[in-house]
């Protein structure tokens, strides 16, 4: 396609996000269409110059000239959209997860497949610069046989009791993002979970069920560990670091700060703050993703993360919370 429209439905923060940047940095893609409930996110949308506004997704999944759909409303409500445009032939993007619940998710990925339509999960940390070329190194053998990683992802503060009702929780909200990455960086699928964890930062986290701390051991297929350490409140601001041993070395990615500027003084030396949180810490993967998904409906490639992918994120969370809940490992096998 030399030429292509997409339609987006919500625009929330990510919505908003996505259709900033093809609205102003791609070229050959242009914004037709935008779903949203409300009349001010449609307001925002037109300050883009999006010609169909519209509170009904109907208007924008029957228009023949919208070739995709973005799908960045409320995690409830993916699965319906991804099957109703599925059915109409658009090629799909939709924000993580799937669905709330991994039997949905798999019976949406099946639609998929038997509507022979493409769709592409979002988990745009794999496009981070950083974390791309670590993923590279460790697949070209640079530090030998990966033997263990360790991901920490520290929110600079929890989100609205409210968001957090309708979540999934913090290992399908937060940490899925962290599963997704530990198998892209090992290259190995998960086995078995082990996963700990507790209400000790707010707690109203408590009170809805969740929790808002927690430590998750991963044994991969090919005999390696992983770590994973997740906290909904760092008050330095965001935190996300990475660390992956191996027989021949280790690589480790720090996070970058909101200046480069270090200071020393007599005292002792000091550098600037943390960013504040993922919208500016993954400013660039959120571009990256989409450049990637677009050049691949360009040139008939498949997209880059299909929904088999997202499924196997999600079997990572529920055993997690098998786990959590029994207090012991769990097999992932049961949950595939």
């Amino acid at each position: 396609m030399e030429h292509i429209k997409v339609g987006i439905i919500g625009m929330g923060r990510i919505g908003r996000l996505h259709l900033k940047n093809l609205s102003t940095k791609f070229h050959g893609v242009e914004v037709g269409a935008v779903m949203n409930p409300s009349q001010r996110g449609r307001d925002y949308a037109a300050r883009y110059g999006v010609p169909n506004l519209s509170d009904n997704v109907d208007a924008m999944l029957d228009d023949p000239s919208i070739d995709v759909v973005l799908i960045c409303s409320p995690s409830a409500s993916h699965a319906d959209y991804i099957i109703r445009a599925a059915e109409r032939g658009k090629i799909i993007f939709c924000e993580k997860p799937i669905d709330m619940s991994l039997d949905r998710a798999k019976e949406v990925v099946a639609k998929i497949k038997e509507e022979n339509a493409q769709m592409m999960v979002a988990f745009n940390r794999r496009f981070d610069p950083d974390f791309a070329k670590v993923q590279q190194a460790v697949s070209r053998g640079e530090i030998g046989t990966p033997l263990s990683l360790h991901i920490i992802s520290r929110d600079p503060g929890p989100p609205s009791i409210d968001y957090l009702k309708e979540s999934g929780g913090l290992f399908r909200d937060m940490a899925i993002h962290d599963f997704d990455m530990a198998q892209f960086i090992m290259g190995s699928k998960v086995n078995e979970v082990f996963a700990t964890g507790g209400c000790l930062i707010d707690p109203e986290i408590g009170k809805i069920g969740d929790i808002d701390s927690s430590m998750v051991m991963l044994r991969f297929e090919n005999g390696a560990t992983a770590v994973i350490e997740d906290s909904r409140k760092a008050v330095y601001g965001y935190d996300q670091r990475l660390e992956i041993f191996g027989t021949e070395g280790m690589l480790q990615i720090r996070n970058p700060y909101k200046t480069n500027v270090y200071r020393a003084y007599e005292k002792g030396t000091r550098s600037d703050v943390n960013l504040n949180f993922f919208m500016d810490r993954y400013e660039v993967s959120y571009m990256k993703e989409m450049e990637d998904f677009i050049d691949a409906i360009r040139h008939q490639r498949p997209l880059p993360i299909d929904g088999d992918q997202g499924i196997e994120a999600m079997v990572i969370a529920e055993a997690a919370y098998e786990s959590l809940k029994a207090n012991r490992p769990v097999k992932v096998e049961k949950f595939r």
